[in-house]
């Protein structure tokens, strides 16, 4: 289906929950307000409105939470995902401190694509940065999962936030003789693993923290790197933009909200881990579908009633977020809340 502005709609990232065993300074650093279980979906109403989606053209499921694996339950939700007509693609994105021990039961569950959230690989940024976080368990569960995938053609991505990650530990009060960026090159140069940096959206608690402007960010990749190339082919579900070195195994990936804008060809819906369906992370507005799961009426009217809300989300999709212009927002919810 597209939106009012010509833009197919195919995407949908889905938070299963607002739980997350880590920390994270810009993300949940004093922990946060859960909201009692009865007030999460079940994994059967969020397939429920996964189904609902494909009859208006999602194609695509991002699972995400918090941290999806500290749902219990997660693995067998993406095989009802695999399985729902009209779902062409599933994958996942969590922090891999708990990957290892699912990655067998992923795979078997027909798991599209895994992203890792990891911003530095050295240890003690790592702990500040995450409230604690181990980094090994990541690189374990990374190194891991690339064997495994490896051979079962299934892309495993690395996500960095671009955190200026000297100001970073500066604020955090940790002593850091790291490269920064280049540090998360390695991985790229050494791995079959693409490595994307997104620039830090002023959401919830990622006001506090210095995001590495994209445009300044590319020419350093060039002074660099003078060979870098542009990647023109298909990476995955969304709005990177993909770059290439000469004798690195992965890519580079540039998502640049801010200076980089993608809204017109914005392909997503975000649904909350209580049901609340976003077309925008900028602003509130968006479809209660969790009322209509829990009300009254037979199960094809409620589903009815959901391909409707859902239509609505889709054609009252905002032109382009005001992230430049935060007085502008009216989304104020952190970003657990909301969903990653």
């Amino acid at each position: 289906m597209k939106d009012n502005f010509g833009r197919k709609i195919d995407y949908m990232r889905i938070s299963i929950t607002d739980r997350c065993n880590l920390r994270c300074c810009y993300c949940m650093p004093d922990g946060v307000e859960c909201v009692p279980m009865r007030e999460i979906l079940t994994l059967e109403e969020y397939a429920r409105i996964a189904a609902c989606g494909a009859l208006l053209g999602i194609k695509k499921i991002k699972v995400t939470g918090g941290e999806p694996f500290v749902r219990l339950g997660c693995c067998s939700f993406i095989r009802m995902l695999k399985e729902t007509p009209g779902i062409e693609k599933v994958t996942v994105t969590t922090n891999g401190i708990l990957l290892d021990r699912y990655l067998e039961e992923l795979a078997d569950a027909g798991i599209d694509g895994i992203n890792i959230s990891l911003d530095t690989p050295d240890p003690d940024l790592y702990g500040a940065l995450t409230g604690g976080g181990d980094v090994k368990s990541v690189l374990n569960a990374l190194e891991h999962a690339l064997k495994l995938c490896g051979s079962r053609h299934i892309p495993v991505k690395i996500n960095a936030v671009s955190l200026d990650l000297k100001d970073a530990a500066r604020q955090l009060g940790v002593n850091y003789n790291g490269k920064g960026w280049q540090d998360m090159l390695a991985f790229a140069r050494d791995y079959p693993v693409d490595v994307r940096f997104i620039e830090m959206m002023p959401v919830g608690y990622g006001k506090r923290y210095q995001s590495l402007n994209h445009e300044i960010l590319l020419k350093e990749l060039k002074i660099v790197f003078p060979n870098l190339e542009k990647d023109d082919r298909i990476h995955g579900n969304g709005p990177a933009v993909y770059y290439r070195i000469p004798g690195f195994q992965g890519g580079i990936g540039l998502i640049s909200a801010i200076h980089g804008k993608f809204c017109p060809s914005c392909n997503r819906l975000r649904l909350t881990s209580q049901g609340y369906l976003k077309s925008c992370l900028c602003f509130e507005d968006g479809e209660d579908l969790k009322t209509i799961l829990r009300g009254s009426g037979a199960k094809e009217e409620q589903d009815s009633r959901i391909v409707a809300a859902m239509e609505r989300a889709i054609t009252g999709k905002p032109a382009a977020h005001c992230f430049e212009h935060p007085e502008q927002m009216t989304e104020y919810d952190n970003m657990v809340s909301i969903g990653g």
